[in-house]
C-alpha cells in the first residue's frame, strides 16, 4: 500500500490510458449494437401491440382490465402508507393541521380588546405605508373588499394609491374609490389616505404601478393585488418590525382562498427567512412586500419588459440592496395577505398568464447577469412552471478531492468507486480513501486495485477510538484539489453530471457547503436538505424524510436548488480554501453532527449552503450503520448501547454550543412548521404574534 500514487512512471501511465480509451471505444461499439437491436425490437412490439389494441377480445376485457388496475394502484398505495401505527400517525398529523388551518383565517383577527390596545399603542417613528394599487376593471365587490381591509387596519399609518387604467365600461371603479375616499376623508380629514389617478389609458400593469409612486408620500412602499385582502394587523406586525429592526424590506407569510371568505383557503405558504437561491429559483417571497421608499430612489421603479412576472423582477432588484444592511431583509411568519384564487387571476393558474413564465426567466437572468454571472441556463421544473431549476456555468475545472472514509465493506466501497468511475462526466477529480482499520483480505485485495489507478490514493489513519471527524481532516490533509467532497463508503451515484451541479454553487464566493439529494435504495428520500432543532432529540434532522422520488415536497421545495443551514456530510463538497479556514470538521463531533457543526460555522462566516435535487446519489446507510442512532461515513464497532450513548453526548454539546441558533430557529424552516414532523406539517396551534 502507498500513501502517494507518483511511483507511476509516464510509460505505464500512458499504457493505461490508452488501454481505457480501446475499452472505452469498444463498450461504445457494442452498446450502439445493442440499441440498434433494441429498437427494431421495439418497432416489431409495437407493430403487434397496435394489432392487439384493435382485437375484439382486448377491447371486450378493457373494463376489467381498469377495474384490475385501480385495485392495485389502490394496494399500493395503502401499501405506502406503512404500518397501522405509522397510517395512525399521518392521519393524527393531517387532523391537526386541517384543524391549524382555522388559527390563520378571521378567528386570527384581533379582538376588539386587541384592536383598541393596537390603537392606543404609540410607536418611535410614525411610519407612512404607501400602498400601490393599480386597478383595471376591477370586480366591485373585490374591490370594496379591498378598501375595507385596508381601512379596518389596526395601525392607521397608511395611504391607498390607486391609479386606474379601467376602460369607459368599468367607470363604477371611480365611482367606488371616491366614494371611499370622500368617507375615509371625514373620519380623517388631517391627511387624504385615500388617493386616486385616473389614467388616461392602460399601460399595462408596470406602467400603472410607477403612477401608483407619483401618488406615494410614505417612507415605506407596500405591494398589493387589486383583487386581494389583507389581515386586519398586517401594517401593525410591520410596525412592531420597524420598532426593532431598521428594516429595508418586509414581507409576510401568504394564504390563497377562493370564495368569499378567507376561511376557504386552499394554500398556505409558510415561507423561510431570506433565502437568496431560492428566490432566483422562484418568487418565494410575492406578498406582502413592503419597502423603504430610499431602495426604490436606487434601484428604480418597475419595468414594463417583465410585466408578468414585474414582482420578481421588482423583488430581486429589492433585495439585493436590501441585503446590504444588517437587517435589511425582515420575514414576519404569520398569514398576514390572502390572495384570491379566481378564474383568469395567476394564484389559480400560471397559464392563465402564459407570457409570466417568460417574464420570470428574464427577471431572474437580469438579476443574475447583474451579479456578474453567464452562460447560464433557466429552464422550468414539473413543479410550477414558474419554479425553475438555474444550470450555472463553470468558472473553471479545478481538481475535486472526493474523500471517502472507510473499513472493511470492500461490497459497499466498490459499488461507490464504480459508480464514481462509471458515471462521473466531470474529469478533473481524484478519490482519496482514507483506510481506518480493516481486518479482511478482500478489502486489501481491493487496494491492490485501486492503487493501480493514477485517480485514487488511499491512506491509512490509525485510531483509539472511532473519529470519522478526524478521517475526514486526515483525508483533506494529503488531497490535491481545489474542492473537496466528503463522501460516505455507502453511496452510489445515480447522476452523470453530480460533481458539476456541486461544483456550479461550489465555486460561487458566497457558498459555503453543497449538498445533493439522496435515496434509499427503494427510491425514498433520505436527505434533502438539513433543518436544526428537528427530531426528537432537538439537535438536526433531515426535511422530506421518506417522501417518494416523484413527490414535488412542500411548495415544489423538492424541485429547486436551495440554501439550507446545513446538508449531509454523506455527500458534501466545499472548497478547500473554507475548509482550510475553519479547521476542518470539529473532532470533539466524533460521530453524529459534525457535517450540521460545520455547516454551522459557515454560516457565521457570513456563507449560505446549498441543497440541490440535481445531483443525485443512492444512500444504502442501514448497510454501514447497523442503527440510525448515528450517522458514520464507515463501519462502527461499538454496540447499539455505546452508539446511543455516545450520540446523545454529542448532541448535548451540539444544543449547548449552539444554545442561540437552536433557540432563535432554523431561519429556512419556519416557526410554524412541528419540529417533530420532517415534512413541513404545520403546528396544532400558529406561532404568537411577535410582542
Amino acid at each position: 500500500m502507498h500513501e502517494e500514487n507518483g511511483d507511476l512512471n509516464t510509460a505505464q501511465m500512458l499504457s493505461y490510458y490508452k488501454d481505457m480509451y480501446f475499452k472505452e471505444k469498444e463498450k461504445n461499439e457494442k452498446l450502439t449494437r445493442e440499441l440498434t437491436d433494441l429498437e427494431a425490437e421495439h418497432a416489431e412490439l409495437s407493430r403487434k401491440w397496435n394489432t392487439l389494441k384493435q382485437s375484439f377480445i382486448y377491447r371486450a376485457i378493457m373494463p376489467f382490465r381498469l377495474a384490475w388496475s385501480h385495485f392495485k394502484n389502490a394496494c399500493i398505495r395503502v401499501k405506502r402508507l406503512g404500518s397501522f401505527s405509522e397510517v395512525r400517525r399521518k392521519l393524527r398529523s393531517k387532523r391537526i393541521e386541517r384543524q391549524a388551518y382555522k388559527y390563520h383565517g378571521t378567528e386570527s383577527y384581533p379582538s376588539e380588546e386587541e384592536r383598541a390596545a393596537a390603537a392606543a399603542h404609540v410607536f418611535k417613528t410614525a411610519h407612512i405605508f404607501s400602498i400601490l394599487i393599480p386597478l383595471y376593471n376591477t370586480p366591485e365587490n373585490f374591490l370594496r373588499e379591498l378598501i375595507d381591509c385596508v381601512r379596518a387596519q389596526t395601525y392607521g399609518g397608511w395611504e391607498l394609491c390607486f391609479a386606474d387604467g379601467s376602460d369607459e365600461e368599468h367607470s363604477y371603479v371611480a365611482e367606488v374609490v371616491r366614494e371611499y375616499a370622500d368617507k375615509d376623508e371625514a373620519g380623517y380629514p388631517e391627511r387624504k389616505r385615500i388617493k386616486y389617478k385616473k389614467l388616461d389609458h392602460n399601460g399595462g400593469i408596470s406602467e400603472n404601478t410607477n403612477a401608483c409612486f407619483d401618488l406615494a408620500t410614505g417612507d415605506f412602499y407596500a405591494l398589493m393585488d387589486h383583487d386581494d385582502l389583507l389581515h386586519p394587523s398586517a401594517l401593525y406586525e410591520y410596525m412592531k418590525v420597524l420598532e426593532e429592526k431598521d428594516a429595508y424590506f418586509i414581507y409576510s407569510d401568504e394564504a390563497t382562498f377562493q370564495g368569499d371568505s378567507v376561511n376557504r383557503m386552499i394554500t398556505l405558504h409558510f415561507k423561510p427567512d431570506f433565502a437568496p437561491d431560492n428566490l432566483r429559483a422562484n418568487n418565494f417571497i410575492c406578498h406582502f412586500s413592503a419597502f423603504k421608499r430610499e431602495l426604490v430612489d436606487k434601484v428604480g421603479r418597475f419595468r414594463s419588459e417583465y410585466d408578468g412576472s414585474q414582482d420578481h423582477d421588482m423583488i430581486l432588484r429589492l433585495t439585493h440592496e436590501a441585503s446590504k444592511y444588517p437587517d435589511g431583509i425582515v420575514h414576519v411568519p404569520h398569514i398576514l395577505y390572502y390572495w384570491r384564487s379566481h378564474a383568469g387571476s395567476t394564484a389559480a393558474d400560471i397559464n392563465a398568464k402564459t407570457y409570466a413564465i417568460n417574464a420570470a426567466k428574464k427577471a431572474v437572468a437580469a438579476s443574475l447577469e447583474a451579479d456578474g454571472m453567464e452562460g447560464f441556463e433557466i429552464q422550468s421544473t414539473k413543479a410550477f412552471a414558474t419554479i425553475f431549476r438555474i444550470r450555472y456555468r463553470l468558472t473553471a475545472k479545478p481538481r475535486v478531492s472526493i474523500i471517502i472514509p472507510n473499513r472493511d465493506h470492500e461490497a459497499d466501497l466498490r459499488r461507490c468507486i464504480d459508480s464514481i468511475l462509471e458515471r462521473s462526466s466531470y474529469e478533473d477529480y481524484e478519490i482519496v480513501i482514507v483506510e481506518n482499520g480493516s481486518t479482511t483480505d478482500g478489502i486489501r485485495s481491493y487496494y491492490d486495485e485501486l492503487e493501480k489507478l493514477p485517480a485514487v490514493k488511499i491512506t491509512e489513519v490509525k485510531q483509539d477510538s472511532f473519529n470519522y471527524a478526524e478521517l475526514i481532516n486526515k483525508g483533506a490533509a494529503v488531497s490535491t484539489g481545489e474542492y473537496l467532497l466528503l463522501l460516505n463508503n455507502d453511496t452510489e451515484v445515480i447522476t452523470r453530471d453530480w460533481i458539476e451541479e456541486l461544483l456550479m454553487y461550489a465555486q460561487r464566493d458566497d457558498v459555503g457547503a453543497v449538498g445533493c439529494k439522496l435515496y434509499y435504495p427503494d427510491y425514498t428520500i433520505q436527505h434533502a436538505g438539513v433543518v436544526i432543532g428537528l427530531g426528537a432529540h432537538r439537535t438536526a434532522g433531515h426535511v422530506h424524510y421518506k417522501l417518494s422520488k416523484e413527490n414535488l415536497g412542500y411548495m415544489g421545495r423538492l424541485c429547486y436548488a436551495q440554501n439550507f443551514t446545513a446538508v449531509t456530510g454523506a455527500c458534501l463538497m466545499v472548497s478547500r480554501a473554507d475548509f482550510d479556514a475553519l479547521g476542518g470538521l470539529d473532532e470533539k463531533f466524533a460521530v453524529a453532527l459534525n457535517d450540521v457543526d460545520f455547516c454551522l460555522r459557515l454560516r457565521h462566516i457570513g456563507k449560505v449552503n446549498v441543497f440541490t435535487p440535481f445531483a443525485e446519489l443512492f444512500h444504502y446507510e442501514s448497510i454501514s450503520r447497523g442503527s440510525d442512532v448515528v450517522k458514520d461515513g464507515t463501519a462502527d464497532d461499538a454496540s447499539y448501547d455505546d452508539r446511543a450513548s455516545r450520540y446523545e453526548k454529542e448532541a448535548e454539546l451540539f444544543r449547548t454550543k449552539w444554545a442561540e441558533d437552536l433557540e432563535k430557529g432554523d431561519p429556512y424552516f419556519n416557526p410554524n412548521f412541528s419540529l417533530d414532523h420532517s415534512n413541513f406539517t404545520l403546528k396544532g396551534a400558529p406561532q404568537p404574534m411577535v410582542e
